[in-house]
């Protein structure tokens, strides 16, 4: 296995925590509401949303500790929080301190969906920079499948303290990724353009095999020459566009809103609580093996034919579970185009994000970049997590305009991406700020 793999794969290990992080609580849900019997606004707003919002802070405020820092003691820094985050909600007294360090398990998903594609795409070519970051998304939808499978097989563990249990595992990955990160190398990039340490960036350039590591030096410094390390809006507007655009795009396809309220969607279209459980466990699975199709074709097909192919199976899944419930036809057709458009998020937008928003920015802003646009996509989550309750209860029982609507702006995303995305396959990181930097 190469450097570069192995530094990724390590990395990338913050994907797992952050997507075992995000779903874990749903094991913990019932028994902490009978246990400390909170109210419900206290439960949904606190006990389960507290983590969205420390993500939401996380994301926006990211860009500053890795920026400056630098990526990889931010990345240690984010399993310190995880780490803490899962010992104290295992340990939690009352829903005050539980709610507090659930938090703090935001603050670290929130910082490593930037610090983490970030550092990947500056220690990867050209050649592989698609398939290494993506592997950060792969991990987020691993850590998924694994933490419902934690919570199965947990349960009953201690009685009515199981959910201490499987709150507090997370701690175990945690740790181990702490210590691992403590391997790998400082982006030679930041190296270069933020602590002018250019010894340190050769020995970590000749590591990754560059060939000729003296002109990769001076590619880097030529591109940092005359850069603000603050982000000029004017300056930086194009990729900043692109960043907040794709975000925007991201939420609005409703992968979330479907993520989070499978089992109910499927019980309005008259399934049994137990075929919507096995049925929101194979939406996961399909979540996962399209995520392998991503990651092989990201650098063979490229990023804007991804989001093509990805908009149109969005556009057909999402218009036909429209349909479907509008018409009243069999469950099982829905299930087949619920599953199109989990296919669909998982090829596009689940491959692209991640690896497209590390890309646009110059090394000099790119940590501060990536926040700008993961702090877009989180803000909007939080906001779709927010209103999805009421206006499920505005549609009712049949919620065809709510999957009307997004086919509708997946016919827009399609549009944007047919006109305005462009291609950064195959394209190195200090060409592509020539090409979008004023």
């Amino acid at each position: 296995m190469s450097k570069q793999r192995y530094w990724s794969i390590t990395v990338a290990v913050a994907g797992f925590l952050f997507g075992f992080d995000t779903v874990v609580i749903s094991g913990a849900n019932l028994p902490i509401k009978e246990l400390w019997n909170t109210t419900p606004w206290f439960h949904g707003t606190f006990i389960m949303s507290m983590a969205l919002w420390g993500t939401v802070i996380g994301a926006l405020l990211g860009g500053v500790p890795s920026q400056r820092l630098g990526r990889k003691n931010t990345l240690i820094w984010i399993g310190v929080l995880f780490s803490l985050s899962a010992i104290g909600s295992a340990l939690a007294w009352d829903p005050y301190s539980f709610s507090l360090f659930r938090f703090i398990g935001g603050l670290g998903v929130g910082a490593s969906s930037v610090a983490a594609p970030t550092y990947i795409s500056e220690i990867s070519n050209k050649n592989n920079r698609g398939r290494l970051v993506i592997l950060y998304q792969f991990m987020i939808v691993f850590g998924i499948f694994i933490a419902f499978f934690s919570n199965y097989l947990l349960q009953g563990v201690g009685g009515a303290n199981d959910w201490r249990w499987m709150m507090g595992i997370e701690a175990l990955p945690a740790i181990i990724y702490t210590l691992m990160v403590l391997g790998v190398p400082k982006s030679p990039r930041w190296l270069i353009t933020k602590k002018n340490d250019i010894e340190g960036a050769r020995h970590v350039l000749s590591l990754m095999d560059v060939e000729d590591v003296d002109k990769e030096v001076q590619i880097i410094q030529e591109a940092a020459i005359d850069t603000s390390e603050k982000i000029d809006f004017k300056k930086y507007s194009k990729p900043l566009t692109l960043a907040f655009v794709l975000a925007f795009f991201n939420q609005l396809s409703g992968i979330n809103f479907v993520l989070y309220y499978a089992a109910e969607i499927l019980g309005n279209a008259g399934m049994t609580s137990e075929e919507s459980l096995f049925n929101s466990i194979l939406i996961g699975g399909i979540n996962l093996v399209f995520t392998f199709v991503g990651i092989f074709l990201i650098d063979r097909a490229g990023r804007k034919k991804l989001m093509i192919v990805g908009s149109l199976g969005y556009i057909l899944g999402l218009g036909m579970v429209a349909f479907v419930f509008y018409s009243g036809a069999s469950s099982s057709f829905l299930m087949v185009f619920l599953l199109l458009f989990i296919a669909a998020h998982a090829i596009g937008q689940g491959a692209v994000i991640w690896v497209f928003i590390s890309e646009i920015f110059p090394t000099s802003v790119r940590a501060y970049g990536q926040a700008w646009g993961s702090g877009t996509h989180w803000v909007f989550a939080a906001i779709i997590t927010l209103v999805a309750a009421p206006v499920q209860a505005w549609v009712g029982s049949n919620p065809w305009p709510i999957f009307a609507f997004l086919a509708g702006m997946m016919i827009l995303q399609l549009i944007w991406v047919l006109v305005w995305m462009p291609e950064t396959k195959g394209v190195s990181l200090e060409e592509l700020s020539k090409r979008l930097i004023k």
